[in-house]
């Protein structure tokens, strides 16, 4: 398509296009030029956030905030969420078991919750029950807990 847009130009510049021709030209080859359906992908763009759950929540927080200059960005009795750029760093108040990676979150371009569901059964992945649109969790194949939104998700505490 560049070499058609050079040489239009280059026959414009010598005179044998006028700039009604040009301009009628250009707008012909942007129409034919239009992308066609695109299949629907699950491209993550971003890590949006890991979550730990931890013995101690506002112990590990402090740690967080003070080493890492996080700031506290939502909480509750049992949720901290600490800003790190435009992503962020989940602490959950576990039950009496052993700090953990809870899970991980990709922000994936376009997303479409039903798109990603449908994807996720094609592949006999279990995913949870509801049905959020804006965000949901599922099990990878190997066992991980994984959620899945756009990228600009901020998060909730519960």
């Amino acid at each position: 398509m560049i070499q058609t847009i050079e040489t239009m130009l280059n026959k414009f510049e010598c005179g044998k296009l006028t700039r009604r021709q040009l301009v009628l030209s250009l707008a012909a080859l942007a129409a034919v030029a239009q992308p066609g359906p695109q299949e629907k992908g699950c491209r993550a763009v971003s890590i949006n956030h890991i979550t730990v759950k931890v013995p101690d929540l506002h112990r590990t927080s402090n740690f967080y905030q003070e080493f890492f200059e996080m700031p506290l960005k939502q909480h509750s009795a049992r949720t901290h969420i600490l800003g790190v750029g435009d992503c962020f760093f989940g602490i959950e108040q576990g039950d009496g078991e052993a700090a953990r990676v809870d899970h991980y979150d990709f922000g994936i371009a376009g997303f479409d919750a039903d798109d990603v569901r449908a994807k996720l059964r094609s592949l006999n992945l279990k995913f949870d029950s509801t049905n959020s649109k804006e965000s949901f969790k599922f099990y990878d194949p190997d066992g991980f807990h994984v959620q899945v939104n756009a990228p600009d998700y901020v998060g909730h505490v519960g």
